[in-house]
């Protein structure tokens, strides 16, 4: 394993540690706090909550695909049509995030308006445009991979 892979490994990995400790402890207990307290509006705490579990799946099969895409550069296999997979699938799980958080939204919005906190809408709209900036981010590499690969054939292919 390469020293460069190496860290960034160890880091997808620290990625995955706060994200799975948030769905083990604080999440339900957001969730059981909701559900005793005599806030008229916990309701609406639910929607968001159920959201930020679904949006645990796609992040997690994101993490796995970055890992990938690091052993493909371990392997001298970073040019290949693997990595334009692994690029294109964390494109996805980008998109997916994005939209669950887009879609929980209004949700966001009436807890700030009946809380009467603004800054619950920010949250919402730092969680619902990141992953979008991600998915731009891996398109643009997904694109440039692309290039690259069809270079290195016609490289190949040159006598």
């Amino acid at each position: 394993m390469k020293r460069e892979t190496f860290f960034l490994k160890v880091v997808v990995i620290l990625l995955a540690m706060p994200v799975l400790t948030m769905c083990i402890f604080l999440l339900p207990w957001i969730i059981s706090d909701a559900s005793v307290s005599d806030w008229e509006y916990a309701y609406l705490v639910y929607p968001i909550s159920i959201s930020m579990y679904a949006s645990t799946i796609p992040f997690f099969i994101a993490l796995y695909q970055a890992y990938q895409l690091l052993s493909y550069i371990d392997k001298n296999e970073a040019f290949s049509e693997l990595s334009v997979r692994a690029l294109r699938k964390i494109k996805f799980c980008a998109i997916a995030i994005g939209v669950l958080y887009v879609v929980t939204m209004p949700f966001f919005y009436l807890i700030g308006e009946k809380d009467d906190a603004p800054g619950v809408i920010l949250i919402g709209l730092v969680l619902a445009f990141t992953p979008i900036v991600i998915a731009v981010f891996a398109a643009v590499l997904q694109k440039l991979f692309k290039n690259a690969i069809a270079i290195k054939s016609e490289n190949d292919l040159t006598v």
